[in-house]
């Protein structure tokens, strides 16, 4: 698979330089994700503008990465300008995958995914029924 790559704190780029998401593709993909993913990077930018054609195990392989995005609450987006190639990617129905048609539409997605973990992780708690500041519903006054 020929591609070029960028890290950056919040995401890693790829940049598949491929006109087909098919036979040995898929596979070089994936393994190159697992690598990414020890790293710690579990947001992933993949353009996929030159690709014109994605088989099953290409379809298999973007549900899998997928997934280990959302499992570490990290997303993949993939960018593609190519509105047939977007149609067969939306047609797979890999789920909740981003499909976006610029770079910078992607780092956007990311952000705002990170800030959405970020506020949803806080501790919800805080407003219990038991005891807010030491009084309860029962407690007399």
């Amino acid at each position: 698979m020929e591609y070029e790559i960028k890290r950056t704190e919040q995401y890693a780029q790829i940049d598949v330089k491929e006109t087909s998401f098919a036979d040995d593709v898929p596979e070089a993909f994936e393994n190159l994700a697992r690598q990414l993913f020890r790293e710690e990077y579990n947001n992933l930018v993949v353009i996929l503008n030159t690709a014109k054609s994605i088989d099953t195990p290409g379809i298999i392989t973007l549900r899998k990465v997928n997934k280990l995005c959302s499992n570490s609450l990290g997303m993949l987006v993939v960018v593609t300008k190519d509105d047939d190639f977007a149609d067969l990617l939306e047609d797979s129905k890999i789920p909740d995958l981003t499909i976006l048609p610029t770079i910078e539409e992607a780092v956007d997605a990311i952000f705002m995914n990170n800030l959405e973990n970020e506020f949803g992780a806080g501790d919800d708690d805080d407003y219990d029924d038991e005891d807010y500041n030491g009084v309860n519903e029962d407690s007399k006054i």
